[in-house]
């Protein structure tokens, strides 16, 4: 028996997005998927193997997308500061370059999107994209303050994750100027005061 013919995997991956943003994660079935790009069920089952391995690509697609230009926002800048609020700020320039992919990776739920049954090479490489958000806020702790402990980190992940959080994607403002001036000043304060002195205790 043939070999069923493979599509390009972004082309799937696209039309799966777009499935998943304007309709909710029920609506990326492979028959739906498979209409939408034109390959046959056959097709896509070759390339991704399941449903779940579909959506689990299809996330991480969005994660490296995000993670990537997160890095290139803050080795442009030179002062500490500066990289703190582009990193701050990626989520807004990531909904401009890419508006599927934003609303994939920062409106919806991934636990509720991915579910518990992923294969385990994908659950090893969520964990490796969540290990790198954290690399890169030790390296920005350290390139402040020259300390990347718990408590310091713990500092970046507010400026980084829930100031952005609260300010732009729960009020649904990514793309209001006058809320990323608010972000800016909101963790331009909290760099002010800082993380408490590291621990003496072992």
């Amino acid at each position: 028996m043939p070999r069923p013919r493979t599509h390009d995997p972004d082309t799937v991956l696209d039309a799966a997005e777009t499935l998943a943003v304007r309709a909710g994660p029920a609506a990326v079935t492979i028959r739906a998927v498979a209409s939408a790009t034109g390959a046959s069920n056959g097709a896509i089952y070759h390339t991704f193997g399941s449903r779940a391995e579909l959506l689990g690509r299809m996330w991480l697609r969005a994660a490296r997308r995000f993670l990537a230009l997160q890095t290139e926002q803050v080795d442009a800048r030179e002062n500490a500061t500066d990289a703190v609020l582009a990193a701050a700020e990626t989520p807004a320039v990531f909904a401009e370059r890419h508006p599927e992919s934003s609303r994939l990776l920062l409106v919806l739920d991934r636990d509720a999107l991915l579910g518990d049954d992923l294969p385990a090479e994908l659950a090893t490489e969520l964990s490796a994209v969540d290990e790198t958000l954290v690399r890169l806020m030790v390296g920005l702790s350290r390139r402040l303050w020259g300390r990347g402990d718990r408590a310091a980190v713990d500092v970046l992940t507010l400026c980084v994750v829930d100031l952005p959080t609260a300010i732009l994607l729960r009020r649904d403002r990514l793309t209001g100027p006058i809320a990323r001036d608010q972000l800016r000043a909101a963790v331009r304060a909290v760099l002010a005061v800082g993380p408490p002195p590291p621990s003496t205790t072992r």
